[in-house]
């Protein structure tokens, strides 16, 4: 028998690095054979829920889509996810529909905390989501990547993200950057209910990425609720509004820019520079960052785009 573990340690060694045999134990074959066994290794669970879509997009980009059983009421991308379940969202998960389709994993909100005692005593994992900033979009695909067994191509997927998202700021790098407020909120047709990116979270560094000054940066919070008086105090250069439930025509984008005429003093107006796009990429904390990072550059910095 010592032959054989000195045998299949120096096959462990082999394979990398002697403290993987720390996670490893010995097998015994009828045959007579040892080998060896993963014993902290769980089997990849081939069956996931999501109920948060921007993870269902990472889960997507990672290689891992065809794992997925259920997703939200709200998820709309990629398109595939109009051939999956859909279990409910933040506030109306579907229990019944969720143990119905025996997920082994079922991603949620970390505040659902009520949720994740049910699934786990039904005997369902969980990996419990939570909202940040841009930096914990790629950790997160690495750790689903880890817990879906697909760790190299997750490792893929969000150093390519990080890579497209350093492309953008050093386009803009070295130049002037002018005081941003990045509203993703408010009354259609008036300056009222007024939410713009405070100086935490994935708006927020993106603001950063694309060469703005965030006017808000000073608060630590994800949104502001900005009143006209406090707009007008912190005079933003360019003010980019986000539309991210709906894709507004042109016309309609420039109507929406149109009302903030009514505050004639603001830097941001009487240089023309109050931009309104449209699209979910921009309020969505996924794979297609990227692509948000590069539109809020090109309204922040023409110049370095060829206008």
């Amino acid at each position: 028998m010592a032959a054989h573990l000195q045998a299949v340690a120096r096959a462990a060694r082999s394979l990398g690095t002697l403290v993987a045999i720390s996670y490893l134990a010995f097998g015994y074959l009828a045959s007579g054979t040892w080998y060896l066994v993963p014993v902290s290794a769980q089997p990849a669970p081939r069956r996931v829920v999501s109920l948060v879509p921007n993870v269902t997009e990472m889960i997507f980009a990672i290689g891992a889509g065809d794992r997925l059983v259920g997703v939200s009421s709200f998820d709309a991308y990629p398109p595939d996810v109009n051939r999956i379940a859909r279990v409910g969202g933040l506030l109306d998960p579907d229990l019944e529909r969720i143990f119905a389709l025996r997920p082994a994993l079922a991603v949620i909100y970390g505040s659902q905390q009520d949720l994740r005692r049910q699934l786990e005593r039904a005997g369902i994992a969980t990996y419990a989501y939570r909202h940040g900033g841009v930096a914990d979009v790629p950790r997160t695909m690495r750790e689903l990547g880890v817990r879906l067994g697909v760790r190299e191509s997750a490792e893929r997927a969000a150093a390519s993200l990080e890579s497209g998202l350093h492309a953008v700021r050093a386009r803009v790098a070295g130049r002037p950057r002018p005081r941003v407020m990045l509203v993703f909120g408010r009354e259609k047709g008036a300056l009222r209910s007024i939410y713009a990116s405070g100086g935490r979270g994935f708006l927020h560094d993106l603001v950063e990425i694309a060469g703005g000054d965030d006017v808000f940066a000073d608060i630590d919070r994800e949104s502001v609720q900005a009143t006209v008086e406090l707009v007008l105090g912190r005079s933003p250069e360019v003010i980019v509004e986000i539309h991210g439930g709906e894709v507004l025509s042109e016309a309609a984008a420039a109507r929406e820019a149109q009302v903030w005429s009514a505050l004639a003093g603001l830097p941001a107006v009487r240089r023309q520079r109050v931009h309104v796009l449209s699209g979910q990429e921009l309020v969505t904390a996924g794979p297609r960052l990227v692509r948000a990072a590069e539109r809020l550059a090109r309204a922040i910095h023409p110049e370095a785009h060829g206008r």
